[in-house]
């Protein structure tokens, strides 16, 4: 995805990465760009540290944190079938 992909008048975004091992992350931010390059630094979360490079696959936009955070929960608690589903592989 490109940044022209993100809603510029949302302010905060629940994104899914494809991991080097093929295991996916989800996380919550509000600078998608900067976020991704943090983890493909080895600067983000713990989870992916060691499993760079990073890809973005999937971006949810909200205009508050809270709806968010909620989402991210959410998209947390799902199966990889379902976030595999959620992203359009199946």
């Amino acid at each position: 995805m490109e940044a022209a992909d993100f809603d510029a008048s949302a302010d905060h975004y629940v994104y899914v990465l494809e991991c080097a091992d093929d295991s996916l992350y989800t996380g919550y931010t509000t600078d998608v760009e900067r976020r991704v390059a943090e983890h493909n630094a080895g600067d983000g979360a713990k989870y992916t540290r060691g499993r760079t490079p990073v890809e973005v696959i999937h971006v949810e936009t909200f205009d508050t944190k809270s709806a968010a955070m909620s989402r991210e929960y959410e998209v947390k608690q799902l199966s990889r079938a379902a976030k595999k589903r959620l992203v359009g592989w199946g």
